[in-house]
């Protein structure tokens, strides 16, 4: 079993920045996958970010250039540094990894981004 916890959402003003966290229970190497995905109010869950096995990484296209994913191997974490924050940004971000075929989720931690 592998446990996730997200911290790091809050209120930011449009431009802003917000640093998301995800803390792993094991260490990260052996992680098929780790990434990052947003869910607004009505609509489904989507890619921000990712880092695969061997540590190529992924963006979905409307966080290009704004967001990087980063990793931590000693602290088991994996971070979401998010930049120039638009209102359409807002949603639950969840924290998901691929081990062994099974996939984990975190409890997710709310982004706002409003003036």
């Amino acid at each position: 079993q592998v446990q996730l916890v997200e911290s790091g959402g809050g209120l930011v003003q449009p431009g802003g920045s917000l640093r998301l966290s995800c803390a792993y229970s094991r260490s990260i190497f052996s992680f098929n996958a780790m990434g990052w995905y947003r869910q607004a109010p009505g609509k489904e869950r989507e890619l921000v970010a990712e880092i695969i096995s061997g540590g190529s990484t992924n963006y979905a296209d409307f966080v290009k250039g704004r967001f990087t994913i980063s990793r931590d191997n000693a602290l088991r974490t994996v971070y979401l540094q998010m930049n120039s924050l638009k209102p359409e940004d807002t949603a639950v971000y969840y924290c998901k990894a691929v081990l062994f075929g099974s996939t984990y989720w975190g409890q997710g931690t709310q982004v706002t981004v409003s003036s």
